[in-house]
């Protein structure tokens, strides 16, 4: 079987838009990221790496975003598809790089193992490290929780920003054992992390068929009994309340969830946003403030954005 890959050289304020994209509404296969500053900080570990930059062939400028399609997916109608997005991107004022879309075709098969170089250990945290089920690692706390990851085709990583601000929202939320909905799961990190860091009870959601068999098989790999999956459109359809929501999910999906989260939140809940655009904040607080939700904490990393909440006292 072959994959149909659509390329596109762009910049890595765009990437989580166009991998919502490319899954939520194109139904991509899987999806990649390759940034320049991956092969550049891959030589600073202290290891035995070593990266020579000028042998590494077709080097991003900032990054290359790809897509996998079936081989029989209309290839001239997807770069369409591409290109009105990124148009849309560029109209919110975000940096979207050459822009130049580029299609090829390579055996799946080939492609699952390629970038496994590329992906290593990531020290979150005192109490949490993310470590690629292929990689060995020994914390220097005897009690920092490990998560394993075998991302398969990309559904997260933790390398990304907006995650690591919603991890840090979970270990700042977490103070006793309490239960967890993850809305937009992925890979399921986010899940795994609520559980490591002691939820009594974890509900992963993902509109995404691929992105639940990746959170079940992470989840095994981990050996957790207390994550359920639910295919779901955010909270639609889901059951009971929680006292932590977490998403870390762009800001147009953001505004769609917030009406939903009332009715799902415990008394004293909290909730942890991330994957906001510091342009698309006003738009988040509004909808928050409308909804009846107040912003207790705001955290920032570059352009983005994560935020606890809490309701608004009567």
């Amino acid at each position: 079987m072959k994959l149909l890959i659509i390329k596109i050289d762009t910049s890595h304020e765009v990437e989580d838009a166009l991998g919502v994209y490319a899954q939520d509404n194109l139904n991509a296969l899987g999806i990649e990221s390759r940034k320049r500053s991956d092969f550049e900080q891959a030589g600073w570990l202290h290891d035995s790496t070593v990266v020579e930059m000028d042998d590494i062939k077709d080097l991003p400028k900032d990054t290359y975003f790809y897509a996998y399609f079936d081989e029989e997916a209309d290839k001239d109608e997807l770069v369409k598809k591409f290109q009105a997005k990124l148009k849309e991107l560029a109209g919110y004022g975000l940096n979207i790089g050459d822009g130049k879309i580029t299609t090829s075709y390579i055996k799946d098969q080939d492609w699952n193992t390629a970038w496994q170089k590329y992906y290593h250990v990531i020290d979150f945290s005192r109490h949490l490290a993310i470590v690629p089920e292929w990689e060995e690692y020994k914390p220097a706390f005897k009690d920092q929780q490990l998560i394993k990851l075998d991302p398969g085709l990309a559904f997260g990583t933790g390398n990304h920003k907006t995650t690591q601000l919603a991890m840090m929202g979970l270990e700042r939320a977490m103070v006793k054992p309490m239960s967890v909905v993850d809305v937009g799961t992925g890979s399921g990190i986010l899940a795994i992390a609520a559980s490591k860091l002691g939820a009594t009870d974890v509900l992963a959601t993902d509109i995404s068929d691929e992105s639940m068999t990746a959170a079940k098989q992470n989840s095994a790999l981990n050996d957790l009994t207390n994550i359920r999956v639910q295919k779901a459109s955010l909270l639609a359809d889901v059951k009971g309340k929680f006292d932590i929501i977490v998403a870390n999910i762009l800001a147009e999906i953001l505004l769609n969830l917030i009406p939903q989260m009332d009715a799902h939140l415990n008394d004293g809940g909290q909730i942890i946003f991330s994957g906001i655009d510091y342009l698309q904040l006003p738009k988040i607080e509004k909808a928050l403030y409308e909804n009846g939700f107040k912003i207790d904490l705001t955290m920032r990393q570059g352009r983005w954005i994560g935020l606890a909440i809490t309701r608004k006292e009567n």
